[in-house]
């Protein structure tokens, strides 16, 4: 009988175990163990909202405080896990050991750091929590000029809205174009001409190789020898998943926990959710490891289901989102491999989709202020749809018609 679920890690997907354990009437005991000081909170706002000062912290949380005043739940805030002991069912932690029944790791990720000289000194700055973005806010008063670091998502979300506050920035990234891992080159090109156009200068094809400054942060080092001003820098060049604590363990680890589509990982009694995990994709018949919030919170859903008794089995299309100014960017699938993509729509309107196939089927779509297209394509990714391209084109043909 399970009557104590531990939770390892107090992110989004953790915040969502909590409130599953709950709905699903769970009588035990459970306890929520995080390193940081806050309730488990959003982290999307972060680049978005909460940096350009529109949301207070509060309104980031996964569940109000006053959900947490429940006796049969124990928060373990700021306590730093150190060890998995799979053979008698405990978890130690910096302020002592906590036997469990069954645990869920939601260790999430930590962002990607840079090796380089000058890392370390003040206003160089990465994102990834609450505390990052109040340093970062707090960097930007009377600040002239910013520089960022990476050309992904949060790299141009942060220049968006840095740039919107009045400072003037530059974007400096390794490869040829903006989002290269994510979207096609027609995308690239659309967002490019957007940030350009607002002000912000690109440098693509440009490695940082210094930090400079005394004690602050005054300018970067590019791979070609030239000094960028930089009142303020912020580094966005991916994540890491946090699995070193499940290797240690000994649970199977292949580029995250490797977990089955339960969401149990090589141990019967341990779950995994969320960023740090891979599991079996039934839409592309393959392992992948996800950084979504849509992941995260059905990983969680699955887990406790099946923790509860009632077997049910992950199978979920990944969706994503990101907001750059007025554009809101929806991605339905992954578009890796494809060897066509079908421009829906006028770019020029500033709302249209690019359509992603693989062997004549949809597999992916990247929506521009075109929620319908996002929308109505999931269904036919799902199914593996075949699709007449030239009906792709013509926007008064349907999605979910075809």
């Amino acid at each position: 009988m399970t009557e104590r679920v531990i939770i390892a890690g107090a992110g989004h997907a953790a915040g969502q175990v909590v409130a599953s354990l709950k709905q699903q009437k769970f009588a035990g005991h459970i306890v929520l163990v995080g390193d940081e000081p806050h309730l488990p909170y959003q982290r999307p706002p972060l680049s978005k909202k909460f940096l350009s000062g529109e949301l207070a912290p509060e309104r980031l949380y996964i569940k109000p405080e006053s959900f947490y005043d429940d006796p049969q739940i124990e928060l373990r805030l700021e306590t730093s896990i150190t060890e998995i002991n799979c053979d008698d069912k405990t978890l130690r932690t910096d302020s002592g050991e906590i036997p469990y029944d069954k645990l869920v790791i939601a260790l999430g990720s930590r962002v990607r750091r840079l090796p380089i000289e000058g890392a370390d000194l003040d206003g160089v700055h990465y994102l990834r929590s609450i505390v990052d973005v109040e340093q970062i806010r707090a960097g930007l008063h009377k600040k002239k000029s910013a520089v960022i670091i990476g050309a992904g998502y949060i790299g141009l979300e942060v220049a968006a809205v840095i740039r919107q506050m009045g400072l003037e920035v530059t974007v400096v990234e390794m490869a040829d174009r903006v989002m290269s891992r994510v979207v096609s080159p027609e995308l690239s090109d659309f967002y490019q001409i957007e940030h350009a156009s607002q002000g912000v200068k690109l440098r693509l094809s440009t490695a940082i190789t210094a930090f400079h400054g005394d004690e602050r942060v005054s300018a970067i080092e590019t791979d070609d020898g030239e000094l960028i001003p930089a009142d303020l820098v912020v580094v966005g060049v991916g994540i890491v998943p946090n699995t070193e604590l499940a290797v240690a363990a000994g649970l199977v680890v292949e580029d995250g926990i490797v977990v089955n589509d339960q969401c149990q990982t090589s141990d019967p009694n341990i779950y995994a959710v969320g960023d740090c995990t891979a599991h079996p994709n039934c839409i592309y018949d393959r392992q992948l490891r996800l950084e979504s919030v849509h992941n995260a919170v059905e990983q969680a859903k699955t887990a406790v289901s099946n923790i509860c008794g009632k077997e049910i089995h992950y199978c979920q299309l990944p969706w994503f989102w990101s907001d750059q100014y007025d554009l809101k960017l929806q991605i339905a699938g992954l578009s890796t491999g494809y060897d066509d993509v079908v421009i829906r729509g006028n770019p020029a309107d500033r709302s249209f989709a690019c359509l992603y196939l693989r062997d004549g089927r949809l597999i992916a779509t990247d929506a521009v202020n075109s929620p319908r297209e996002f929308v109505q394509s999931k269904a036919l990714i799902t199914a593996r749809a075949e699709v007449d391209r030239d009906k792709l084109v013509d926007t008064e043909v349907q999605l979910k018609d075809m």
